[in-house]
């Protein structure tokens, strides 16, 4: 993958610490920041970022970073990927804007095809596309309704789907998310997710899936059930991974109820998981799959792609966005995907988990406050918990990723109860940088940096 990293401004790929972290000339910017950006915008680690590519992060002190974070997976081809920056110079100096809507471009269509190809399924498919992950939930949501007649939606424990009214009704967690941002959305229903973490010992996805349908049979009728919305492995819930069968009977049960089945594929799809959506790992075919994040190198794009006789039942006019499909973010998307598929991406996430899940389970073995390692392909986590128990332990997974932070690695946190340490590195970081940051989480869990009693929010999705 070294011409990814082709051309005079891609940064030395290496760690590279001048300063310590944040350096002066970032807390500077700090300030300035605290004196002009709203205090609700919450920032992980506070260095200022002047170049990136690769699988490093170069800040204004002249520091390199390991990055396991890639934007909150959206940078899989990188920060600057050359196809991308190519695609996006050709098309701005053509136009940067006219609404789809108004004045139609080939780049939204030429991105809806490649949709249909790429997603689950070989039956009929058709595209809207949008800027962000919680539009496509939100839409997504919409054409289920409008297309059943139907009004509830059925969600689950842990589930995160976005920051707007609905999609805060459907995300599960309070803090830093819902608090106090309510009234919210009616016809939300949220149920029991298989996490077999902490699920009953030996329960199966099918015996998971159905202790959920049981209470949606009996709470919310099946005839009311407009879709059940779920995430294929939750993300800032914690990267869940529901056991096996537990989606394929949710689907199941959808196509007999007549309910739409939605993936929320926002954070693990294009090639994340170790295949180009976590949906496939099991051949389960949704009816409606929600994209954004990884979709456009960085650039803002999202998409809902389902079967045509969902997505066009849909009166004329009734989705869209004055933004929604930018051009210029549509030359990323077919920049980005062409670039996925020629470096063959999901293989290098599965690279990726390959190297990530020996070393951390050999970690969990040194350190029992690691109660969980899980995860596919390149989205991958650990759960820390206080030894021999459940009871979560944020605050020490706070101190685990300052420790992180402070010698040079990017890291973020997740989870429902703010315990879980999430790794997102860009599918095209070296083997050598993977495996010194790996070294470096290690000298973390032994040294972890002393903090408050109390950790912030989880990283925010």
């Amino acid at each position: 993958m070294t011409d990814l990293l082709a051309g005079a401004k891609a940064p030395p790929q290496e760690r590279r610490l001048v300063t310590e972290i944040p350096g002066p000339r970032s807390r500077e910017l700090a300030a300035r920041r605290a004196a002009t950006v709203s205090a609700g915008v919450s920032t992980t680690l506070p260095v200022f970022i002047e170049r990136a590519g690769g699988g490093v992060l170069v800040d204004v002190d002249g520091n390199s970073l390991i990055d396991l974070g890639a934007g909150i997976a959206v940078v899989s081809v990188g920060n600057a990927a050359p196809k991308v920056v190519a695609a996006v110079q050709e098309q701005v100096e053509a136009f940067t804007h006219t609404c789809f809507m108004v004045t139609p471009y080939e780049g939204y269509v030429a991105v809806c095809e490649e949709l249909a190809r790429l997603t689950p399924g070989d039956h009929e498919k058709r595209s809207a596309l949008f800027n962000s992950g919680s539009e496509a939930v939100e839409n997504a949501v919409k054409i289920a309704r409008h297309a059943t007649g139907r009004q509830a939606v059925v969600v689950f424990d842990h589930a995160y789907h976005g920051r707007t009214n609905l999609t805060l009704a459907l995300t599960a967690k309070n803090m830093p998310y819902k608090h106090r941002f309510g009234p919210f959305a009616p016809e939300i229903y949220r149920m029991p997710m298989s996490y077999p973490f902490r699920d009953a010992r030996g329960m199966t996805g099918a015996e998971a899936a159905a202790r959920a349908l049981r209470l949606i049979e009996t709470q919310i009728g099946v005839t009311n059930v407009a879709a059940v919305l779920i995430e294929p492995i939750q993300g800032e819930g914690g990267f869940i991974v529901p056991a096996e069968g537990f989606l394929p009977a949710l689907a199941d049960w959808c196509r007999t109820a007549g309910a739409v089945f939605i993936a929320d594929e926002v954070q693990t799809g294009f090639c994340r998981t170790g295949d180009w959506f976590a949906s496939e790992h099991e051949g389960v075919v949704p009816d409606l799959i929600a994209l954004a994040k990884g979709i456009a190198g960085g650039l803002p794009l999202a998409a809902v792609t389902g079967r045509a006789e969902l997505m066009d039942a849909v009166h004329s006019g009734g989705l869209g966005g004055t933004y929604g499909g930018n051009p210029v973010a549509c030359a990323a998307a077919l920049a980005t995907i062409e670039t996925m598929r020629v470096h063959d991406l999901a293989a290098a996430a599965r690279t990726i988990g390959d190297t990530m899940l020996p070393r951390l389970r050999a970690l969990q073995e040194r350190f029992p406050a690691i109660g969980d390692v899980r995860g596919r392909g390149a989205m991958i986590a650990v759960e820390l918990v206080h030894p021999g128990t459940l009871e979560p332990d944020a605050e020490l997974a706070g101190r685990v990723a300052r420790a992180c932070h402070a010698r040079g690695v990017v890291v973020l946190t997740a989870g429902t109860y703010g315990n879980v340490l999430r790794f997102l590195p860009p599918l095209v970081i070296s083997r050598d940088l993977l495996t010194e940051a790996l070294d470096v989480i290690d000298e973390a869990f032994a040294a972890p940096v002393p903090g408050p009693a109390e950790m912030p929010p989880a990283t925010p999705a």
